[in-house]
């Protein structure tokens, strides 16, 4: 006779895996690391200022 499986904990573990192997598509999917955030959030915040600081006109100034 073959192994005795308990059918409850090999549900779990198969839903446990299904559940990782998403997890690891979404991570490749969608996923970056927190430098990279960090990196990107510094770049945008950089690129703002310097269009911020080349405006021609002050928007206080502008006629009404």
């Amino acid at each position: 006779m073959g192994d005795i499986v308990n059918l409850r904990q090999a549900r779990k573990a198969k839903a446990r895996a299904d559940k990782e192997r998403q997890a690891q598509g979404n991570r490749v999917k969608f996923g970056r690391t927190k430098a990279e955030r960090l990196a990107q959030s510094a770049e945008e915040e950089r690129n703002r200022r310097l269009i911020e600081g080349a405006r021609r006109d002050n928007r206080d100034d502008s006629p009404k």
